[in-house]
């Protein structure tokens, strides 16, 4: 079989599409032939080598496919093989075939094609362990999401509306603005222009950018509001106000998926499956997809994610 591998760490000339071992399925796992994979600013981190690989993941890149079972490992009861699937990864999704827990597989929602399916699990299952499972984000609360364009704000969007939260997110530009008010946001706030810190307070913040963006993060926050730390695109350190911290009663919780259990991430995908497969199906949240290319232009899709031009997700099918 062919997969994206890491010649070395670098920009996207150094991922190469070319033959590997194909995988097999040990205990308590599924091979699912892959139909698409969807990229994630995580897969671009690896890229670089800021984003070391726990114990046991797949050197390749890629967090979510979508797929048909080929194969099914011992101890394996509710799947079969031939059946349209899409899956949370620890790694390796830029493949032809991936070995998957069956913990972590999901079933692709009525009205969604196979191949976008693959941009649904990493998005939802952040989305859903962040601001409910982690942030207890409630009905009547303001949630501030940054980076309203991209994949995980798109859906974070949808799934604060769904939950009844009124939704304030920053965007990049007049397009990705109207695209997060079409998705159902309250309010949307130009990062280039305007300061979020002069918009709120908050109640719940969902961070992808971390660095430079914690001391307005934390003056925005509502008493008893929660930051949830998710990404790290501006920096890992930042000086942090503990007073403020103290008397507004505020909690600052980082989390990330790739590093967890597979039971704890087979919870996670059992929530998505049971809350938010529903949304989607009802058409309350929608996928937004960008783009779909060849998986053997793999590096063209980073290059355009690391542009940041791009809103919601882009995806790679099997050439």
């Amino acid at each position: 079989m062919k997969a994206v591998v890491i010649k070395e760490f670098g920009g996207p000339e150094n991922l190469t599409w070319t033959e590997v071992e194909a995988p097999q399925p040990a205990a308590g796992e599924v091979v699912v032939d892959v139909a698409a994979a969807a990229l994630n600013r995580a897969d671009i981190m690896q890229r670089w080598g800021l984003y070391p690989l726990p114990p046991g993941a797949s050197p390749y890149p890629g967090l979510e496919v979508s797929g048909r079972i080929s194969a099914v490992g011992e101890g394996v009861t509710g799947w079969q093989v031939g059946q349209e699937v899409c899956a949370l990864l620890t790694g390796g999704g830029y493949a032809q075939q991936v070995a998957v827990p069956a913990g972590q597989l999901l079933t692709v929602p009525e009205g969604v094609s196979l191949t976008d399916a693959a941009a649904l699990p990493e998005a939802t299952a952040t989305v859903w362990s962040n601001l409910v499972l982690a942030a207890g984000l409630k009905a009547g609360e303001t949630l501030l999401v940054h980076g309203g364009g991209g994949g995980i704000g798109t859906m974070a969007i949808q799934i604060a509306k769904a939950l009844g939260a009124r939704v304030v997110t920053t965007v990049g530009g007049p397009e990705k603005a109207a695209l997060a008010k079409r998705l159902g946001a309250d309010e949307t706030i130009d990062y280039r222009t305007q300061d979020f810190a002069d918009h709120g307070p908050y109640d719940v913040i969902l961070d992808v950018i971390g660095g430079k963006y914690l001391d307005r993060n934390i003056r925005s926050l509502a008493p008893d509001g929660r930051l949830v730390v998710i990404g790290l695109q501006d920096g890992l350190e930042a000086p942090l106000n503990l007073a403020e911290l103290v008397f507004k009663r505020l909690s600052v919780i980082g989390t990330t998926l790739r590093t967890r259990s597979k039971a704890q991430k087979a919870e996670i995908v059992a929530a998505v499956q049971q809350h938010v497969w529903p949304m989607i199906e009802s058409g309350a949240v929608k996928l937004v997809v960008d783009r779909t290319l060849p998986m053997s232009q793999a590096a063209e899709g980073h290059r355009l994610m690391e542009a940041g031009g791009h809103s919601g997700k882009i995806i790679l099918v099997d050439d």
